[in-house]
């Protein structure tokens, strides 16, 4: 599997299962197969209500820990210093995990400079090896990064042929945000 290197030195694998949308009677089994498939980034969010499920899939599996790379994300109602912390630890039990590869701020609303503080103490406590943000256009991501004591590993963004972003990543590139 590909990876790429993240802006702290972290290495992350260039292609992975997402579990948006699959329902938790199935999600464990859907992550299950993906891991032996090959797959060993897993990406979920506490909104897609399937943490617990990929949890069981990783605790269940054949793989080490340290070979998987499993990302979640906070959500709009948990923005705030406060409740990102909260929202982390619980994603942390649903997940059954003693630390994240990747924590991202789901979306740009709400407090979410006082989250990043959270995500930026998280990460200096060893607690996520990569932090970064989802859904962040270019003027959102700039303000961020030059208001931020780390910046954003990640700016996960939907990207395909029919949306190709040229003016996002030209942007990332010269943060060194990985998209």
């Amino acid at each position: 599997m590909k990876t790429v290197r993240l802006n702290n030195g972290v290495e992350m694998p260039m292609e992975g299962f997402g579990v948006f949308q699959i329902p938790e009677d199935s999600c464990e089994q859907a992550v299950k197969d993906a891991i032996d498939l090959g797959y060993r980034l897993i990406d979920t969010a506490s909104s897609y209500q399937n943490e617990k499920a990929v949890g069981r899939a990783v605790a269940s599996c054949d793989v080490p820990r340290e070979e998987l790379f499993i990302t979640t994300k906070a959500y709009i109602q948990q923005m705030r210093y406060e409740k990102t912390k909260q929202a982390f630890q619980e994603s942390l039990d649903n997940l059954r995990l003693q630390y994240l590869d990747l924590y991202l701020i789901h979306m740009p609303f709400g407090d979410y400079y006082g989250s990043w503080k959270a995500l930026e103490e998280l990460y200096r406590e060893g607690k996520v090896r990569a932090i970064g943000v989802c859904n962040f256009l270019p003027d959102r991501l700039l303000d961020l990064c030059y208001n931020a004591e780390i910046t954003p590993q990640i700016d996960q963004i939907e990207r395909h042929p029919h949306y190709q972003r040229k003016e996002d990543l030209e942007i990332m590139d010269e943060l060194k945000v990985q998209p």
